[in-house]
């Protein structure tokens, strides 16, 4: 059983603890914490201008399992970020991703925020086909807006319009 939550500071080295490891890891990212200054300060960075983090708990034991975050960009869009699952808890038997991107969505639609944008890198291909299976359209890094803010390591990115899919 898993509980989806807000996560602030006081989450901050158990989201560093789940997001590294992923990123350095198992998909060998060339990514450090000191380029992720946003996880050491997420309200700051986060809650500021009207985005979000939030993190799947196992309610059994309290392990931060997955994370998601919503960085607000302005003009109605937003960023998802930090989307990041344990391995043991991907896939449709738990749903985690699913879970946190809903909530994301479900928090657009309350604030108003009516396009999501988001970078990934080439070799999460499985991410990819969650993104798309979601409504996401991939695009162009030509075909970002201006007031995007890039992560030096993404590849690829992605667009997805609300109001046609959200979820009441």
């Amino acid at each position: 059983m898993f509980t989806i939550r807000p996560l602030t500071n006081a989450d901050a080295a158990r989201i560093v603890d789940l997001i590294l490891p992923i990123q350095q890891q198992e998909f060998n990212v060339a990514i450090n914490l000191a380029a992720q200054p946003d996880l050491l300060d997420i309200e700051a960075f986060y809650f500021r201008d009207g985005g979000h983090f939030w993190g799947a708990i196992d309610t059994d034991n309290g392990q931060l399992v997955g994370t998601v975050a919503l960085l607000s960009i302005g003009q109605g869009a937003g960023a998802l970020r930090k989307m990041f699952v344990r391995s043991a808890f991907r896939g449709k038997e738990f749903a985690i991703a699913q879970r946190l991107l809903d909530a994301l969505i479900d928090y657009c639609v309350s604030h108003s925020i009516s396009t999501l944008y988001l970078g990934t890198i080439d070799s999460m291909k499985a991410a990819h086909r969650f993104y798309e299976r979601n409504g996401f359209t991939r695009i162009e890094k030509t075909a970002l807006p201006a007031y995007y803010p890039n992560m030096a390591v993404d590849n690829m990115y992605y667009y997805r319009t609300i109001n046609t899919f959200a979820l009441s």
